[in-house]
């Protein structure tokens, strides 16, 4: 039996490895050869790199669909638009955890770029929990429907209240179990300093710091937006291709949307939907029958769609604004 044809989560072996090459590749260039030398990554640079990356993840979607069948090829779109709409609130956190930091703008590509590795492992690991508890207990999924209606009404409610990265018990452990400097040292994540007693000792930056705080808020996004995924499908390699092939696109993309994060002021109620739809389509699957996915789609671009328009056209005179005073 040919080993590449050996089935590994529900798929073909080669199908995974295929995958990882197109990770490994996009990485590669991403920062072997486009970023090298590091520096700082302007709106125009942002926007073409992420159109790159979104046309990777629409052909490799179009692949699927021919590859696979036609049900993963729509279920893949459909995991893709719900967790890339969902990771664009995270790109309002990072935007605190580099503020908080004070990480100038060349210094935090480095920080994204190694970010993207810890969540490709992390994701891993959850979504592979995940797939398991679902296939062994199918009433998770009703668990994870009651979370993510949960969680989208108390968005609802907390939506115009911004989060604070840095009140997260998890990283002010961190703080007082590992040593920092008080300034930031060009690119390093360590050093070596004297401490109080002269003695000469390895310390975080902190810009090490701010690549830990990504990575925990990137856990806490995770815990929503992972079930909010197998809400659309249990197939584990639907849930994790279109998991990374988003978040790859979405950091690409932060550098443009930074600019502009004050525009889209109501884009969260609009995720909150998505949330509470999502929920509520896994129990109206056991009431009426599953919703297709074409009209899972369908409504997530709607909701998504309304949400932007509405943040551009209440933000519109903040735009004139500063047109004028930049002229």
């Amino acid at each position: 039996m040919d080993v590449l044809q050996l089935p590994f989560l529900g798929h073909a072996l080669w199908l995974w490895l295929v995958f990882g090459g197109v990770v490994v590749t996009l990485l590669a260039l991403d920062l072997g050869v486009l970023h090298r030398d590091g520096g700082e990554i302007g709106v125009r640079e942002s926007l073409w790199l992420s159109a790159g990356y979104i046309a990777v993840a629409l052909v490799f979607g179009a692949w699927l669909w021919w590859q696979v069948g036609a049900q993963q090829g729509m279920d893949y779109f459909t995991a893709y638009a719900v967790e890339k709409s969902l990771s664009l609130d995270n790109v309002f956190v990072i935007s605190l955890v580099f503020a908080a930091f004070a990480v100038p703008r060349a210094y935090q590509h480095r920080v994204l770029f190694w970010g993207i590795l810890g969540v490709i492992v992390m994701r891993a690991l959850l979504i592979g929990a995940g797939a398991t508890l679902v296939q062994e207990f199918h009433w998770m999924l009703y668990l994870f429907a009651a979370f993510l209606m949960y969680t989208g009404i108390k968005m609802l409610w907390v939506a115009d209240h911004a989060p604070d990265p840095m009140r997260n018990p998890m990283l002010r452990w961190i703080r007082r179990l590992v040593p920092m400097t008080p300034h930031l040292h060009g690119k390093a994540f360590w050093v070596r300093q004297p401490d109080a007693s002269g003695r000469m000792r390895r310390m975080a930056t902190p810009l090490f710091m701010a690549l830990v705080t990504v990575e925990l808020a990137d856990l806490v996004f995770a815990v929503d937006s992972v079930p909010a995924v197998f809400a659309v499908t249990s197939d584990p390699f639907v849930v994790y291709t279109s998991n990374i092939f988003a978040i790859l696109g979405l950091r690409a993309l932060y550098f443009a949307l930074a600019a502009i994060l004050h525009r889209f002021t109501y884009l969260k109620y609009a995720l909150a939907l998505v949330l509470v739809f999502i929920g509520g389509k896994i129990v109206a699957a056991e009431l009426v029958g599953k919703i297709p996915s074409a009209i899972s789609l369908a409504v997530t671009f709607a909701l998504l769609a309304g949400g932007v328009l509405f943040s551009l056209w209440k933000t519109r005179g903040e735009a004139a604004a500063l047109k004028t005073s930049a002229q």
